[in-house]
């Protein structure tokens, strides 16, 4: 059964974030490999920054078995796991929450997808505000079939459902939607060249910036 019974306003959050080999990263966004590799590791650093900077985040924890990846995530702060399931992206969530779980227990627990290279820190924050109030959240992305953020408290059973029409499924599941336009740079996710696009718009990271500059 899902809890709504709010939470103190400073409890703090673990946010799960799966990062696949960045060889097989991103396959619509480029036809070039390496240009896919490098941006796909770019959005996943400016992820993992701007996560670590929300006031209520006391853990980053990366899913990957990439080493680039694991290597450059744990410069900026995040823990890194391995992706022991080795069984899909929800079976790699839990394994994530599991770990955050037993190192920071009573914390809620969220997932975040790894591809937010505008993602504010105030805007992830303004999102788990609200995730504490009601207890089982989801931020679709902007699209609105596909989330790009779950959001469980402690008293709430973490059951990804990650997948085709996962913002349905979880709402189905008990999640309240939070969609406001206030969370734009949260529900930015890329995966082609015109989501990108918007996300330059919006303001991306110095990773993906960078990367940009560079020409790939």
């Amino acid at each position: 059964m899902t809890s709504t019974a709010p939470r103190h306003p400073d409890a703090g959050w673990c946010l799960v974030v799966p990062v696949k080999l960045l060889h097989l990263a991103k396959s619509r966004l480029s036809r070039d490999p390496s240009e896919r590799s490098a941006l796909a590791l770019a959005f996943a650093a400016d992820t993992v920054a701007a996560a670590l900077r929300a006031p209520s985040v006391v853990d980053v924890v990366v899913v990957t078995d990439d080493a680039k990846a694991a290597a450059l995530v744990s410069t900026l702060g995040a823990s890194v796991v391995g992706d022991e399931p080795d069984a899909g992206l929800n079976p790699a969530l839990r394994h994530g929450a599991t770990y955050a779980a037993a190192r920071h227990p009573g914390h809620g627990i969220g997932a975040l997808s790894a591809d937010l290279p505008a993602l504010r820190a105030g805007e992830l924050e303004r999102a788990l505000i609200r995730a504490n109030t009601y207890g089982l959240a989801v931020v679709p992305d902007a699209e609105g079939s596909g989330t790009t953020a779950y959001f469980v408290t402690a008293e709430n059973e973490f059951a990804p459902s990650f997948g085709r029409d996962s913002f349905r499924s979880h709402v189905a599941a008990g999640a309240v939607a939070l969609a406001g336009a206030d969370l734009r740079s949260l529900r930015r996710d890329v995966d082609t060249q015109d989501d990108l696009a918007v996300a330059v718009a919006l303001g991306v990271g110095p990773h993906t910036a960078r990367v940009l500059e560079n020409g790939l």
